[in-house]
């Protein structure tokens, strides 16, 4: 890639990754649409290294006071940040299990643009209904088990390009009684498991190719994913006090009406 295209990239993965627009079908596009190459596995490392910097600078306060409430649960203390990371524990496991049976699978038949163009649409239809009848009645605190197990299996959607994980996890989470801020949050902390595993997973896949790495564009990727990626997570929680999810929804059937038709003249 030259520079434009890993500035470019690095952008689109920091501003996507926590939008309910899908991180995913934003990188596949530019190579399906304009011809780029595909950025390769140490770039993908770079820039979820520089998302999940970001996600976890951005809530580092929350973070320590949900670990130290962890370890004190282990020992028989039990508070409401406990209660949450535990929910948050509870969230990743149907979709590390749905990641490791399947991704491959749904990497090789799913990774078109037709796809995206179609989960694109279908997903932000959802999301607007879910956000229309929201209650919003409750904080990421007052989550139950059963909740968390629903948002997980949710999540576990977005391994289809184009669903996006933080958009099908806060549309579940409205669904059921989460307001739009905590359903934010609940969707940002548990992209942190998600996020740590996949950048593992790619990195040793990287090991194991043994291949050469322009570090040069890694420290551009992973500077850029993350300064893009920290505003996105601050703007974005300070919109939602205001916005509702729809210029979001509108967003995203623009980009799958909007496919179709490149799609249908190409």
């Amino acid at each position: 890639m030259n520079i434009v295209e890993t500035i470019a990239l690095a952008l689109i993965q920091g501003l996507t990754e926590f939008l309910p627009i899908s991180s995913s079908a934003h990188l596949i596009l530019p190579s399906q649409i304009l011809g780029w190459e595909d950025q390769g596995l140490a770039f993908d490392v770079a820039v979820h290294v520089g998302t999940l910097l970001a996600v976890t600078g951005y809530f580092r306060h929350e973070l320590k006071r949900l670990l130290v409430a962890w370890i004190a649960s282990c020992r028989g203390r039990h508070s409401a940040e406990s209660r949450l990371a535990w929910q948050i524990i509870a969230a990743t496991l149907p979709a590390m299990a749905f990641g490791l049976l399947a991704s491959e699978q749904i990497g090789y038949y799913a990774r078109s643009a037709w796809v995206i163009a179609t989960t694109t649409i279908v997903f932000g239809l959802l999301l607007w209904w879910a956000d229309s009848r929201a209650q919003q009645h409750k904080d990421e605190y007052q989550a139950s088990c059963r909740d968390s197990l629903i948002i997980g299996f949710a999540q576990a959607l977005a391994l289809i390009p184009g669903t996006s994980r933080s958009g099908i996890t806060m549309t579940v989470a409205l669904m059921l009684g989460l307001s739009r801020t905590a359903a934010a949050r609940f969707s940002f902390l548990m992209s942190i498991p998600i996020i740590v595993m996949a950048g593992s997973y790619e990195g040793l896949k990287l090991v194991e190719a043994d291949s050469a790495v322009n570090w040069t564009q890694i420290g551009l990727g992973i500077a850029v994913s993350f300064v893009s990626a920290l505003l996105c997570i601050h703007w974005f929680l300070k919109l939602l006090e205001r916005i509702s999810m729809l210029p979001f929804v509108i967003y995203r059937l623009c980009l799958g009406l909007g496919l179709f038709v490149f799609l249908g003249f190409s």
